[in-house]
């Protein structure tokens, strides 16, 4: 199966892969925060998308 280019999103929207550089730009940008401000929410309550969303207050 190829890649589907038109697919801008990340894979699993409900949770925040870390370790691809495309989708640490892609929910920093949605969530208009650094990539050290991203990471660091991630760090701190993990990867689901509600709780980084909750803890940077967005």
């Amino acid at each position: 199966m190829t890649d589907n280019l038109q697919n801008r999103g990340p894979q699993d929207r409900e949770r925040i892969n870390t370790s691809e550089e495309w989708e640490v730009d892609y929910w920093s940008n949605k969530f208009e925060v650094s990539t050290d401000q991203l990471r660091a929410a991630v760090k701190a309550v993990g990867p689901m998308v509600a709780d980084v969303r909750r803890k940077l207050g967005k």
